[in-house]
């Protein structure tokens, strides 16, 4: 039976042009598979999550070895598909690798058709020329849209505001407008190469769906002293996102999720100023923003195999 609870979610926001509403948070896919979380546990977050009115679900091909996909395709069974907006990830940007992953995916996810696929970890000025060459990825993807397996595309990336604006730039070039873009948007951010103040106001132009990630940066921005979970969820979820995804390894903490959005009141400008003033020095240099800064949080710099072959035609260009 749905859990009935006090904090269960009525709000909800528009995403981009899609026509679709959309929670303000997202459950974050990648904790569902974690060591420390069981089978049973990410099955009771997701079905709680959706209960309590979480309609977002966030994943990735390439989550603890495809651990988080499966558990959310479990989970979603008996009548759970039906009330969730599922979005996953792929890594591939040759078309062959991209169609071979959404495949996996749709495997693991336990359905034929997936609301949303993003591109993942565009976190390389060349990505983009990649992923919509002819032989790329996006190909792949709009063919996966033609044959009814996908809805709605989108690309994400947390290195440098300035890949996400040339991969917009890209796309315009090939005709294309993405209906999401997902991107770190915190208290942080607003520092040091920001996503807010570079990237942001183009999707709110363009009417692009935001998709707020690292909203505390997997924790470590609790751990400069400055700032609690629930300020960041507020932050956060005061600029215009669509959603913010939030990782839940506990109920508690899925609580805390839900809790923030039932006490949310858009921050008034000297609130807002307040909790950047309190951020300003700790933020100043990324320290706690490591995926801006080192490579720990790009899982292709470790399989660069996930990202498939260069098109055929640019080896060709290579001397014998």
């Amino acid at each position: 039976m749905p859990e009935q609870a006090i904090d269960a979610i009525t709000q909800y926001r528009s995403l981009g042009k899609t026509g679709e509403r959309v929670s303000p948070i997202g459950l974050g896919g990648w904790h569902l598979g974690l060591a420390h979380v069981d089978e049973q546990l990410g099955f009771r977050i997701v079905r709680s999550a959706i209960d309590r009115g979480v309609t977002f679900m966030d994943n990735s091909w390439d989550y603890n070895e495809g651990a988080s996909e499966i558990r959310m395709g479990r989970a979603l069974r008996d009548g759970y598909r039906d009330r969730a907006f599922l979005m996953t990830k792929i890594d591939g940007r040759s078309k062959r690798e991209a169609t071979r992953q959404l495949e996996e995916s749709l495997r693991r996810l336990q359905t034929d058709r997936i609301d949303l696929v993003q591109h993942h970890e565009v976190i390389r000025f060349d990505d983009p020329h990649r992923i919509f060459h002819a032989e790329g990825a996006n190909a792949a993807l709009f063919e996966a849209r033609k044959a009814g397996k996908v809805r709605y595309l989108g690309f994400t990336g947390h290195k440098d505001p300035r890949i996400h604006l040339h991969m917009l730039e890209v796309a315009k070039e090939n005709g294309f407008s993405f209906d999401t873009v997902q991107m770190p948007l915190n208290v942080m951010d607003a520092h040091y190469r920001s996503f807010e103040k570079l990237v942001l106001p183009e999707l709110v132009k363009q009417n692009i769906g935001v998709l707020g990630m690292k909203s505390m940066g997997n924790g470590i921005i609790l751990k400069s002293g400055t700032v609690t979970a629930v300020e960041c969820l507020h932050y956060a979820l005061s600029l215009p996102t669509s959603v913010v995804i939030t990782g839940c390894d506990s109920m508690e903490v899925l609580d805390q999720a839900l809790d923030a959005v039932r006490t949310f009141r858009p921050l008034s400008v000297p609130q807002r100023e307040a909790l950047l003033s309190k951020t300003r020095a700790a933020a100043a240099r990324g320290e706690f923003e490591p995926f801006k800064t080192s490579s720990i949080f790009d899982s292709t710099a470790k399989r660069p195999d996930w990202l498939g072959e260069e098109p055929q035609r640019l080896r060709d260009m290579m001397p014998a």
